[in-house]
């Protein structure tokens, strides 16, 4: 057989959704893959079921369907503090996913430098190695998941072209305050690079804790490319509905990019959900508070239990410290996820471990998520007690 392409050596499959599937297996809660257990707004799936009925069936422009884009624009104009132009300044794609895949193919060339914060999504290396880029990674280092402004300062020097923040973080839940992403985005304009941003966490925030989004900061428009989705914010992961917003000059690629690696978005999809684009504040505000509520709750419950854990800023995911366990006879020289896998089938609920998310060696983390009705996080919480037994034991 020919030999296969280099790159595809250099990164696994995705843990995240590979614990899904051994979840799935063993019938286990799955508090892995971040995906909610409950309904969208009954208002999109209402539209959806007419779509199906009606249409359109066919597809859409290429770059996002016209009352889609036109939506959006004024949703996220509101964010950026700029009125942004759905035809020039707008790809929609294929979900977030593509979304970065598509920003990062715009913008690298074979040999480029793009750096990537420790914990990280664990798409964003794969993306700059898919891009023929080198990442660079820069660390955000727990509790409080801090970094070191000279580090990015030296990623520059280096030659990077990029810097990729999501923000809020997933997996750590970290929300970059203001100062943190003007003194990131001073630095983009001084090296004349590129900030690849995240934001798709953006209404999961929690008090006192603000959003900012970077492109909205002076100066910082035409250095930014936003990346987002609307799978978060409608608990709609699997319509795949994701946009990339930047100047124009990066969009007119962008648009060329996206249509030869996906053709367009769905169109029923881009139908339904432009009725959620149009939704009034009253909704965001009805979600943070039910994730704020979830948050508390969850945590409240794993302090019960005596699991140690952060409190996320951001985000639904809540990264929780396993080295009591692993400093217990029975899993001497164990992995976080050999121990995620035992978890699976001996306790009944699914994790990822840390280590998928970390260029540095960290083995003692693993990320749980908490979109999930009251009912499963109590059983969730009811099957984690279990894990009292062996440190009493």
């Amino acid at each position: 057989m020919p030999t296969l392409s280099d790159r595809v050596y250099t990164f696994t499959d995705s843990v995240i959704r590979r614990m899904t599937r051994i979840s799935n297996a063993h019938g286990a809660i799955n508090l892995s893959q971040g995906f909610p257990d409950f309904d969208p707004p009954m208002e999109i799936t209402e539209a959806l079921a007419k779509a199906a009925k009606e249409g359109p069936h066919q597809y859409s422009i290429t770059f996002g369907a016209k009352n889609f884009r036109d939506a959006l624009a004024k949703k996220q104009s509101k964010a950026v503090g700029r009125e942004i132009n759905p035809d020039t300044e707008i790809v929609v794609t294929c979900g977030g996913t593509e979304a970065m895949m598509c920003a990062m193919m715009t913008i690298c060339n074979p040999g480029d430098k793009v750096m990537v914060f420790s914990p990280f999504y664990e798409n964003y290396g794969a993306d700059a190695i898919l891009s023929g880029a080198e990442p660079i990674y820069i660390p955000l280092v727990p509790p409080e998941y801090d970094f070191d402004l000279a580090l990015i300062e030296e990623g520059f020097l280096q030659g990077a072209k990029a810097i990729i923040v999501c923000n809020p973080s997933n997996p750590c839940g970290k929300v970059f305050s203001r100062e943190e992403l003007m003194a990131i985005g001073d630095l983009a304009i001084k090296y004349d690079a590129f900030v690849v941003t995240d934001e798709v966490y953006e209404h999961i925030v929690y008090a006192p804790y603000e959003h900012t989004c970077m492109a909205s900061l002076p100066g910082m428009y035409e250095h930014t490319i936003t990346c987002n989705s609307l799978s978060k914010t409608y608990s709609i992961t699997g319509w795949r509905l994701g946009y990339v917003i930047g100047p124009e000059a990066v969009i007119e690629h962008a648009k060329k990019v996206h249509d030869f690696l996906t053709v367009g978005a769905a169109a029923p999809l881009q139908e339904a959900a432009t009725v959620g684009l149009q939704f009034s504040q009253d909704y965001y505000d009805g979600l943070l508070a039910t994730y704020t509520e979830k948050r508390d709750y969850f945590i409240k419950g794993l302090d019960e239990i005596g699991l140690k854990h952060n409190v996320p800023q951001g985000t639904y995911f809540v990264m929780v410290d396993i080295q009591d366990f692993l400093d217990l006879p029975q899993f001497e020289g164990w992995t976080d996820l050999e121990f995620c896998e035992w978890m699976i089938k001996n306790i009944g609920v699914a994790a990822v471990p840390g280590s998928s998310f970390f260029k540095e060696d960290v083995n003692h983390l693993i990320r749980f998520h908490f979109a999930r009705e009251k009912e499963t996080i109590d059983e969730a919480l009811r099957r984690l007690a279990k894990l009292q037994e062996l440190l009493q034991s």
